[in-house]
């Protein structure tokens, strides 16, 4: 519907995906009155959280880089099926971005800085959605007890990349050893090439996060949250105060907002004159469509392979990997069928008696700070405006703290965590 700038709202949130809509739900709980702001669907294939791996991945608390990295970088590029791949031109804008990336991890203390901070966001992360889902009517969607399952070729290769696990560990994040035998037990369908695993019983994972956008998105419309149909395009300040939200169907009058737009994130702050340095690590997904395929019994991540293969209400779908290519650069699918090959290596049992399955590619844009930390917290130039981005592969696991959190913020209550390692002010 247009924006009716007659009226101000206390709050407009900028956005449509699992962030936006979490942070409506918190508001909404709290009386404020809301607007939410974005120009697609809740749940379509425009956003990021439709794509997602499905992960509640409360011990993902490793930034994206870590120490050495740049060693592992040209072999990557040159392997056509290597977790990472740099399209030129498009990527030629993102180089600050990755030697800012390199030089976030580039030392143990750093990613451990990184990693407690982001415990902080992610701890009892399945506990909270399940809270979520009883409200939202979306209990069939939300398993807060799965567990999840890291797969390795076999335990020298998890020994090369034991530092992260040990830091983990040093955070409190329970790890159980499974050896080829156990591993096995638990996915019977798995590559026997995978001779050890790693399980994690605190985390737990969402059947469908589409669909618990969307049941989310109903429960806010039952209970009045106003929705402008609309793209922000920047901000109405008087006197140094926020006034409104400018969209492309007029302006929408609040006392606060919201930054929840994903990538998008990016060009509204800098109309702000905010420095907010996000990029898309672009991220792929091949889904093999049906039910009671022979897939895997809880989320698995290929350690090999950089993917995750979660078997959901309606397919197994596989995602992961990075590219970096901007926001414009078309799709290259063959990076998708790329994550099809790994899916169909890793679980080669899965279309051996239905050859004919239907498939379904996606392309999303997680949007990444450079750190591995989102941008959450206050504007530097307008107080009024409150950042909740930037969240990268842990956008779905995060929602519901940063929900609380930012909700918390905006009606002046005491935050759950300390907000400090996550402010622009790092930037």
């Amino acid at each position: 519907m247009p924006a009716d700038s007659s009226r101000a709202y206390d709050v407009a949130i900028i956005g449509g995906g699992i962030v936006a809509h979490q942070i409506a739900l918190q508001l909404l709980a709290r009386g404020q009155r809301v607007a939410l702001i974005d120009d697609g669907p809740p749940g379509g294939r425009q956003a990021a959280s439709f794509g997602n791996a499905g992960w509640l991945s409360s011990h993902s608390v490793m930034p994206p880089a870590y120490p050495g990295v740049w060693k592992q970088i040209p072999r990557w590029l040159l392997d056509p099926l290597g977790p990472l791949t740099v399209r030129m031109p498009q990527a030629l804008g993102a180089t600050p971005w990755l030697l800012n990336y390199l030089r976030a991890a580039s030392t143990p203390e750093k990613v451990r800085r990184t990693a407690a901070a982001l415990r902080t966001l992610l701890k009892d992360a399945p506990a909270l959605h399940a809270a979520v889902a009883d409200q939202v009517g979306a209990q069939d969607l939300i398993d807060a007890r799965s567990g999840l399952l890291h797969a390795f070729p076999d335990r020298p290769f998890y020994e090369r990349s034991r530092f992260g696990w040990d830091v983990r560990r040093s955070l409190g994040i329970e790890v159980q050893e499974l050896d080829a035998p156990a591993l096995h037990a638990l996915e019977p369908y798995l590559s026997r090439d995978y001779r050890f695993g790693l399980f994690v019983p605190e985390a737990g994972r969402c059947r469908q996060p589409a669909a618990y956008v969307q049941r989310i998105a109903a429960h806010l419309d039952a209970h009045g949250l106003q929705r402008v149909t609309a793209q922000a395009r920047g901000f109405d300040l008087r006197n140094g105060r926020l006034a409104a939200v400018r969209t492309t169907q007029g302006a929408v009058a609040c006392r606060r907002a919201v930054v929840a737009a994903g990538i998008g994130s990016k060009g509204l702050a800098d109309a702000l004159g905010d420095r907010l340095p996000l990029e898309s690590e672009r991220g792929y997904h091949a889904m093999v469509l049906g039910e009671g395929l022979r897939g895997p019994q809880v989320p698995v991540m290929l350690e090999d392979r950089k993917v995750i293969v979660h078997q959901m209400r309606h397919g197994v779908r596989c995602a992961g990997q990075v590219e970096i290519a901007g926001t414009r650069a078309a799709p290259r699918w063959q990076r998708a069928d790329v994550v099809r090959s790994h899916l169909l290596a890793a679980f080669p049992s899965l279309c051996a008696d239905r050859p004919d399955a239907a498939t379904d590619q996606w392309l999303g844009h997680r949007p990444s700070t450079y750190d591995g930390l989102p941008a959450i917290g206050p504007s530097p130039r307008c107080p009024q405006v409150v950042y909740a981005c930037g969240h990268g592969h842990v956008g779905l696991v995060g929602s519901a703290r940063t929900g609380r959190v930012v909700a918390q913020l905006l009606t002046d209550e005491p935050t759950d965590i300390d907000l400090a390692p996550f402010s622009l002010a790092r930037f």
